[in-house]
């Protein structure tokens, strides 16, 4: 355990100081999510007067989609950085060494986190500034940036271990352009599930897009239904572990084949 603490603490010190070395395609990627947030919130605002849409203001409800669905976007790549470190040697290198597999995996998914979170944070304050209102925010807020920061490790572990197996970019890139739209409309992040057609209600019930907006909206309300957030973080939760232990063994197996 100590060994495995030690080893995370020097690979997450290592990928956070070449992030502070270089902040600036953190801070460019909010552009996309700040454009969703506006332009959406401007264009779709009128939708809230739908019957049964359930929500008064559609800044309002779309500030949580924005937060997760950047998380989706941010970690969709995440695969990229693994596969630039195997074509500089340097995973090689490190694989050669006493620091665990499971540090490699565990110093990605905090570098991954601490970016999700500052931008989830980020994103959260600009959808105030243009007049979101969140009733319960106090522990609201905190749920849904730790959906947020649940659904990016899902999708940066997934990404890891594409990376590790198929080792080529345009396979990661494709599959991610094909996944993102899907994730994205077939879930609740811009409409509400009691106004999509049925099979498309079935489908956003078991996105874990879904889980993770639907946990957050659930904390935020007037009055929050703890049972609610409960029963979409749970699965959630147990997924995000699923996928940094294949991430884990991806690396084994990674290692196995040189």
């Amino acid at each position: 355990m100590t060994a495995l603490i030690t080893g995370t603490w020097w690979m997450t010190h290592r990928r956070l100081s070449a992030l502070v070395r270089n902040p600036a395609m953190l801070i460019m990627s909010l552009a996309q999510p700040v454009i969703w947030l506006f332009l959406f919130g401007q264009l779709f605002k009128r939708v809230v007067e739908l019957p049964g849409f359930g929500a008064g203001s559609y800044l309002d409800y779309l500030v949580p989609g924005v937060v997760i669905m950047n998380a989706v976007s941010l970690n969709s790549f995440a695969g990229m950085a693994t596969l630039d470190e195997i074509e500089r040697g340097t995973l090689n290198r490190f694989l050669v060494t006493p620091v665990r597999r499971s540090a490699l995996a565990n110093a990605g998914v905090i570098e991954q986190a601490l970016s999700t979170a500052f931008q989830s944070l980020v994103i959260i304050a600009l959808g105030w500034v243009g007049g979101a209102h969140y009733p319960g925010a106090a522990a609201g807020l905190p749920i849904l940036v730790a959906a947020s920061v649940l659904i990016g490790v899902v999708l940066a572990e997934l990404s890891t271990t594409l990376a590790l197996l198929v080792r080529d970019r345009n396979t990661i890139i494709m599959l991610n352009v094909m996944l993102l739209l899907p994730l994205t409309f077939l879930s609740s992040a811009f409409m509400a599930k009691g106004l999509m057609p049925g099979w498309m209600r079935h489908v956003a019930s078991g996105n874990p897009v879904s889980w993770a907006l639907d946990a957050g909206r659930a904390a935020l309300a007037d009055d929050p239904d703890w049972g609610a957030v409960a029963g979409h973080a749970a699965p959630l939760l147990a997924l995000a572990a699923a996928t940094v232990g294949l991430a884990v063994f991806s690396f084994r197996s990674y290692q196995r084949s040189q």
